[in-house]
This record gives structure tokens, sequence and C-alpha cells, in this order.
């Protein structure tokens, strides 16, 4: 009987053990595609590679206009990175963000992440980031907003 205990007790934990390093994993890649591409492609470093890297080529920021749905698609956005760097007036330290993970939650192969930004400690944005894996990782595939007033 206390065999048949055992043998039951391990066709349980070893795979939730299995799917907890699973997770663990999972969430530390989205944690750094987050941190990469997001915070330091678009924000801090401007690294517009980086955003190609960490950002599926499909990804939009999404917001209501009135009753209309906008989308910016992430072609415009390192477009506009790129324009933006290459603008003599530009003064990158001037440009710094601060960035956190306020939450994240990764369920099998999709991920949803709540972002802040600020600015000498004035929240700018709460961002809502949503991540899918690829064959080829993570990447953000769309996000949502709210712009905080000051």
């Amino acid at each position: 009987m206390k065999k048949k205990s055992f043998i039951i007790l391990g066709l349980v934990v070893i795979p939730l053990i299995f799917s907890n390093l699973f997770c663990a994993d999972d969430q530390a890649a989205v944690e750094k595609v987050i941190k990469s591409s997001y915070f330091n492609g678009a924000f801090n470093d401007l690294d517009t590679k980086a955003m190609e890297k960490g950002f599926h080529p499909d990804f939009a920021i999404f917001s209501a206009k009135g009753t209309q749905l906008a989308k910016y698609p992430i072609a415009v956005w390192i477009q506009a990175i790129e324009k933006k760097k290459n603008d003599p007036g530009f003064e990158p330290e001037k440009s710094a963000m601060e960035c956190k993970i306020m939450s994240l939650d990764v369920t099998g192969g999709c991920a949803s992440a709540k972002v802040e930004i600020g600015k000498n400690g004035d929240l700018i944005y709460t961002d809502y980031l949503s991540l899918l894996k690829f064959e080829n990782g993570w990447k953000i595939v769309a996000k949502v907003y709210h712009s905080h007033k000051h």
C-alpha cells in the first residue's frame, strides 16, 4: 500500500516540479525580453536592434480614439526612435526613464506584464504588454497603455 502511495505521489509531484522549473525559466526569459527590448530598447538605450529582436514584426500599440481603435505599428515606432536619435539637439541622458515590471503572469506560451514608466519620480505611463512564445523565443506582440496626466 505504501509503495502505491509513493508511486501516485511521484506521478503528481514530479510533473509539478518540472512545470514550475519551466515556468520559472519562461518567467525569466519574459523579464529579459521586456528589460532588453522594451525598457532599454524603446526607452533608455533607444536600441532599435534590441526592439527588432524582442518585438514581433506585427506588434502594435493599441489605444482608444473616440469610438475607434488606433494602432501604432512597431515599424513606425522604430522609425520615430531613429529620427529622435539622429536629431542634433537630442540629449540621451535627458530621455532616461524609470522602468519597472509591476506584475508578470506566464501561462504556457503566453504572458502578460503590467509595467510602469516614469521620469523624475513621476509616473508617466502604465503599460500592459502581451507576449507569446514562438519557436525563436518570447516576443512582445501588443501593448495597451494609460497615460498619466501631470
